[in-house]
């Protein structure tokens, strides 16, 4: 047999062998899974027609293995309340028995910082791809410019232009294997220019942290308050990074006298902005917050990816460079292309024949579904609870009672639940008051498995 795990909203452990023993398959690992508590009582079950579309088989295989699973009693199934765990007592397993999941394997994810995978265009990318592979001449090819393709930084730069109101030309935009990749580009680039010390915001990414602080630079933290990070705190620091349009995780965007600032700053010591723009795409009860760069071409580095609205397994992004770094960055970037090509032309392709602004809106609208169906359960079902940072992006910030940030992180693990606190994303010297809180990243789950995290949250929850 051949052993597969398979993400049924729920994690299971499957030995596929024919219909008949996919069925008994995924029986025994639903049954097992009810009997040991990783499916909390009370826990709302995907769809058989969704759950058959994750797996690949017949929908009526799962209808099958449903309908055994209440008739002994695991399982209840209402007419509109769908199919649901039986309120039982939970057996934990024997100590020494054999687990069917990898130890901390959860069932579900709200961890931020990833878009809906299974909702990735394949049909749309795939027609792209073709088009784009049979017009590409043939020096496309070869090594190729350390810049990238030229006919995805023109594509980019109408993009950006009209949807971000970035000020660019294909000449001052470097392609990179994403933001990570970026990053390690402008750190060795800044190093090299004498920079020593890059700011950084109070909230955020320590993985970011950590590749500045690898190319030599110390990475003091701003103040943050309700207005967003404070640029007024800035002194002598060669650059800083900022989340401006949406501040990573709080979800504030900057306020205007700050954007101000903090350009007049750069214009006056030399410095550079770092901006990263990794959801712009994504606003719902109010007007995109423009990009940065735009007040400041030249004191601005504009950057993005497709993490967000595609997926982060692309590996593309870009910088949008002031025009006197643009050569220097190519070149720390190396002397021939590192970004697959292929996907490149593709994405292009992608930009210039509408289909990324086809597939954001269509986003764009599921995520917000989701986020309001977010604020409602909570609202609900844990009203001492408040609910931020909601306006746009992929995450909201869950304000929780003082004091129980990490017995609610403890509770979500029980339920099978990867949840970050806010205290996860702060920054070792940060200069903002301590705040209990969750980000819940309610972009990352499927279709099929974002019910059962949001009742698996919301048990969690005070």
């Amino acid at each position: 047999m051949v052993d597969s795990w398979a993400n049924l909203g729920v994690d299971l452990h499957l030995e596929p062998a024919g219909t008949s023993g996919l069925r008994r398959g995924l029986t025994d690992a639903l049954r097992d899974a009810v009997r040991t508590g990783r499916l909390a009582p009370g826990t709302r079950l995907p769809s058989s027609r969704s759950l058959a579309a994750d797996l690949g088989i017949a929908r009526n295989t799962v209808a099958e293995a449903y309908a055994d699973l209440v008739a002994e009693g695991w399982l209840t199934a209402r007419q509109g309340s769908g199919t649901r765990v039986a309120e039982r007592a939970v057996i934990p397993p024997a100590a020494d028995a054999p687990r069917r999941r990898p130890p901390g394997r959860p069932a579900y994810s709200l961890l931020p910082g990833s878009p809906d995978l299974t909702a990735f265009p394949r049909t749309e990318w795939l027609k792209a791809a073709r088009r784009a592979l049979a017009d590409a001449p043939a020096d496309a090819l070869g090594y190729g410019d350390p810049r990238g393709r030229v006919e995805l930084r023109t594509a980019l730069a109408g993009y950006l232009a009209r949807v971000r109101g970035v000020r660019a030309d294909p000449e001052t935009i470097v392609i990179t294997a994403g933001f990570s990749h970026a990053l390690r580009v402008l750190g060795a680039l800044l190093r090299a220019r004498g920079v020593r010390s890059v700011a950084v915001e109070s909230y955020g990414l320590d993985t970011h942290w950590g590749l500045l602080r690898a190319a030599g630079l110390t990475t003091p933290a701003l103040p943050y308050d309700e207005l967003g990070t404070d640029t007024g705190a800035l002194t002598g620091e060669g650059a800083v990074l900022l989340t401006p349009a949406h501040q990573f995780p709080m979800g504030t965007p900057l306020h205007p006298d700050r954007r101000t600032a903090v350009v007049e700053w750069a214009r006056r010591t030399g410095a550079l902005v770092l901006e990263d723009d990794y959801d712009g795409e994504f606003r719902y009860d109010r007007q995109p917050v423009g990009a940065l760069q735009g007040l400041d071409p030249g004191r601005v580095v504009h950057l993005g990816t497709t993490s967000k609205a595609l997926a982060p397994g692309l590996r593309l992004g870009w910088m949008v460079l002031p025009p006197a770094l643009a050569e220097e960055a190519a070149e720390a970037k190396g002397r021939i292309d590192t970004v697959g090509v292929l996907d490149q032309l593709t994405l292009a392709e992608f930009l210039t024949s509408g289909a990324y602004d086809r597939h954001v809106r269509s986003a764009r609208l599921r995520y917000r579904r989701r986020r309001d169906a977010l604020a409602a359960a909570v609202a609900e079902r844990a009203p001492g609870v408040r609910v931020t940072g909601i306006a746009a992006g992929l995450h909201a910030v869950l304000r929780l009672p003082p004091g129980t940030e990490q017995s609610v992180v403890r509770a979500a693990t029980w339920q099978g639940l990867a949840l970050h606190g806010l205290s996860f994303h702060r920054h070792p010297e940060a200069l903002a008051e301590p705040a209990d809180a969750l980000v819940v990243g309610y972009g990352t789950p499927p279709d099929s498995a974002w019910t059962g995290a949001l009742e698996a949250l919301c048990r969690a929850l005070p």
